[in-house]
């Protein structure tokens, strides 16, 4: 069934498009061609004489549940009776009476009188304001003028500083009138003897080798840049869908909506602010209730503090500053004391004995006295016996019963409760013998 919408009516489907075949591989099931085989390690097991058989299905019967006895309760009654109350006497227990007696509450109709002792006793008396005892007398400051001399200044006589002996020997190094003897036993001993030529290792020079170099690879030598044609692309060619249609580029918004007028938004008016004419009483119960009085202002006795001005230059020394006087205390130097060695200003010469003696020589192989790791072989035949093949004596192998599905010279008896076949000899109809059983294992 077609269905109608408007889409359909205003977009046709256009002919020739057709649909890009899709490159992903089907997820598809293969079955397998071949004949299954239906052999399973389940039907090759191990029989009774250690040899492979197929396995024999028997038939398996339900095992038989072991019925539950009907429970029956016992006739009689229960003896509920133990140790305990059979020796157990009671004994009637009166309550107890406690010794201590009851709290008695006494309880008068008469009005309670909550007036302390100490209001009482102590009543508030009228205190009258007690008169200031200081005498007003004005500060008046002294005329004489101020002695700042003190006991110190006037019992201490500076004496001036009183240089120190120092009585720690000088750092001075002692001279000796006598010459130094810088005769040694190796300047006496020593006999300086003339010296060779510097041994100088003649270089290397580099022969080059004559043969060509051998720069073939097994790369290059099994490699045949043989022409081959290029891979192509599984991939569909894009098709490119054209039409010279022009494109309806209508749509249901388009076509159904109509402009509806829309009104400008009603902005309210503010209330346009008019102060008040009228004056605005700011008077407070504090400011109409208050009783100004007049109160004499506190004059204070302490004298004003006048900034005293002097025209001579202020004096600031002190007796630190005139008996404690900075002396200039140089640095001591570091004393060193003078190299008696010089320095040999001559370049070193390097040649030890052992260059100057060494001749090189041709290392020589040594001779490797070790025996060669050669098997040892001899003519004499190998003797392969053992006691496996000398005291083996082969026997008949039987083949075992259980390996058929019906065992010749055994007819079938019964089945136990684990599924198990039991089988017994064939006997003739005129001797009748004690059935041997005989129990296959699967």
């Amino acid at each position: 069934t077609n269905v109608l919408s408007e889409y359909s009516e205003k977009y046709p489907a256009y002919k020739g498009h057709t649909r890009p075949k899709s490159v992903k591989p089907q997820l598809q099931y293969k079955a397998h061609q071949d004949t299954m085989e239906g052999t399973t390690t389940f039907r090759y097991i191990l029989g009774i004489n250690g040899q492979t058989m197929s396995h024999i299905p028997y038939m398996v019967t339900r095992r038989p549940e072991k019925l539950q006895a009907e429970y029956k309760p016992k006739p009689g009654e229960i003896d509920l009776g133990t140790t305990y109350k059979q020796d157990f006497n009671p004994y009637e227990v009166q309550p107890f009476v406690p010794s201590r007696p009851k709290e008695r509450v006494y309880t008068t109709n008469a009005k309670l009188d909550t007036v302390p002792t100490y209001k009482e006793d102590f009543r508030q008396w009228e205190i009258s304001r007690r008169e200031l005892t200081k005498p007003d007398t004005p500060y008046q400051p002294p005329v004489t003028k101020f002695g700042n001399s003190t006991t110190f200044q006037d019992d201490f006589v500076h004496r001036g500083l009183v240089p120190r002996e120092s009585y720690k020997p000088p750092n001075i190094a002692k001279l000796s009138d006598t010459p130094f003897e810088n005769m040694t036993s190796n300047k006496l001993s020593y006999v300086p003897h003339a010296l060779e030529a510097r041994y100088v290792k003649p270089p290397i020079e580099y022969k080059p080798n004559s043969q060509p170099f051998q720069d073939f690879t097994t790369h290059r030598q099994d490699y045949q840049g043989l022409p081959s044609p290029l891979t192509k692309s599984c991939k569909p060619e894009p098709l490119k869908v054209a039409s010279n249609k022009p494109f309806q580029g209508s749509t249901e918004f388009r076509d159904r909506f109509q402009q509806w007028p829309v009104s400008l938004q009603q902005v309210q008016k503010s209330v346009e602010y008019m102060s008040p004419t009228e004056h605005m009483d700011l008077t407070t119960t504090s400011h109409t209730d208050y009783i100004k009085h007049q109160i004499q202002p506190f004059i204070s006795a302490k004298p004003f503090s006048l900034p005293t001005k002097s025209s001579r230059p202020f004096q600031g020394s002190t007796t630190m500053r005139d008996d404690f006087q900075p002396w200039a205390a140089p640095r001591q130097s570091m004393i060193r004391k003078q190299e008696e060695i010089q320095r040999a200003s001559g370049k070193m010469e390097d040649l030890t004995t052992f260059r100057a003696h060494f001749i090189q020589h041709e290392a020589q192989p040594s001779f490797s006295f070790k025996p060669q790791n050669a098997p040892l072989r001899t003519d004499a035949p190998l003797q392969n016996d053992t006691m496996y093949r000398t005291e083996f004596t082969p026997k008949k192998i039987s083949v075992c019963p259980a390996s058929f599905e019906s065992p010749p010279g055994f007819v079938f008896d019964n089945y136990d409760d684990r599924g198990h076949r039991f089988f017994r000899k064939m006997t003739s109809a005129d001797k009748i013998e004690t059935p041997k059983e005989m129990v296959l294992t699967a």
